[in-house]
């Protein structure tokens, strides 16, 4: 059964992010240092961005190839 992209988006942020929330991820390296915090939102915009323009087939197909990584 296909993945939704609501349940493809979760699963590359416990991926990314371990159990944080993105933006809190973002928050704490924005903490460590202002400019790394810039790039760390910008990684999460592009991140949200990819999720909303790709077909769902691709995402599942990456996020497979990722979760096979880890194993």
């Amino acid at each position: 059964m296909p993945l939704s992209k609501v349940e493809i988006k979760h699963l590359f942020e416990r991926i990314i992010f371990d159990d944080e929330k993105p933006k809190d991820w973002v928050q704490d390296v924005w903490g460590m240092s202002p400019t790394l915090g810039e790039s760390a939102a910008k990684l999460w915009e592009v991140f949200e961005a990819m999720l909303e323009s790709y077909p769902e087939d691709d995402l599942e197909a990456l996020l497979n190839q990722f979760y096979q990584d880890l194993l």
